[in-house]
């Protein structure tokens, strides 16, 4: 392959800071990833004016994608010392990113935050995996089209607090709590979630389609997915089936109180 000169648009998957690109299934949807070193990109060009132009929405679901990189790739089976470093700041970086733009979409230095971190969330990912929330959202993508970023963003805090019960990943939430100067009165897995719930809220992605929420059958075809969904075995904590059921249930019910 030559060369490669990556210039993202989104700050979002932070693929041009990766080896991995996704297939998905034209009938299925099931997403497979193929990585070769040589698809990583040479350069990476990161130019916050380039994402100016980014209607709102597409805004919003890139920049919750690339702050669930940042945490579950902060608490993987895989996650090591380089990969918590990128982790952490990606973190940090996406959190002060999403705040401004949600503030003023054309706060370029907030953009350019976020640009950053997404890009540092990639180098993460290269270095750890993913979680039990990618394994949450693809099901959601298939069945009902949702945009990934909106997916993540929905089923994020129910993972979030289901890892807290695991000493290594409430340790690091823990961490990246205090890097990133958090004020709260709750534990560190509560503070993540009700942040990615914040941010959800304000990207205007919180509306859960009715037929999903009312329906039990729904939730058990979801969870049926996503326990075969790749990235779930990276997880801190171990799922079957009947978790993702419940973490569909106890999530769809908490976006539906807050957005009533």
């Amino acid at each position: 392959m030559l060369p490669l000169i990556a210039v993202p648009t989104t700050a979002g998957t932070g693929s041009e800071c990766q080896s991995f690109a996704l297939i998905s299934h034209e009938e299925t949807d099931a997403k497979m990833a193929c990585g070769d070193a040589k698809a990583t990109a040479a350069i990476a060009l990161l130019d916050p004016e380039l994402t100016r132009t980014q209607p709102a929405r597409v805004a919003a679901c890139t920049g919750i994608d690339a702050l669930a990189h940042a945490l579950e790739s902060a608490v993987s089976r895989r996650a090591g010392p380089v990969s918590k470093i990128f982790s952490r700041e990606a973190f940090t970086n996406i959190v002060e990113g999403l705040r401004g733009v949600f503030r003023n979409g054309e706060d370029l230095e907030a953009r350019g935050r976020l640009l950053l971190g997404a890009s540092l969330a990639g180098l993460a990912i290269e270095n750890s995996m993913l979680g039990a929330g990618h394994a949450c959202a693809n099901p959601l993508t298939a069945r009902y089209g949702t945009t990934h970023g909106q997916a993540v963003g929905w089923m994020l805090p129910s993972v979030i607090r289901f890892n807290g019960a695991d000493p290594g990943a409430a340790a690091e939430y823990e961490t990246l709590v205090r890097v990133a100067n958090l004020a709260s009165d709750a534990d560190a897995a509560e503070t993540l979630a009700r942040l990615v719930e914040e941010f959800v809220i304000a990207g205007g992605l919180g509306d859960v389609p009715a037929e999903v929420a009312a329906d039990e059958s729904e939730t058990k075809a979801l969870a049926a997915q996503a326990a075969t969904q790749w990235t779930g075995q990276f997880n801190p904590r171990a799922l079957d089936e009947t978790d993702f059921a419940e973490l569909y249930r106890t999530r769809f019910e908490e976006v539906i109180r807050q957005t009533a």
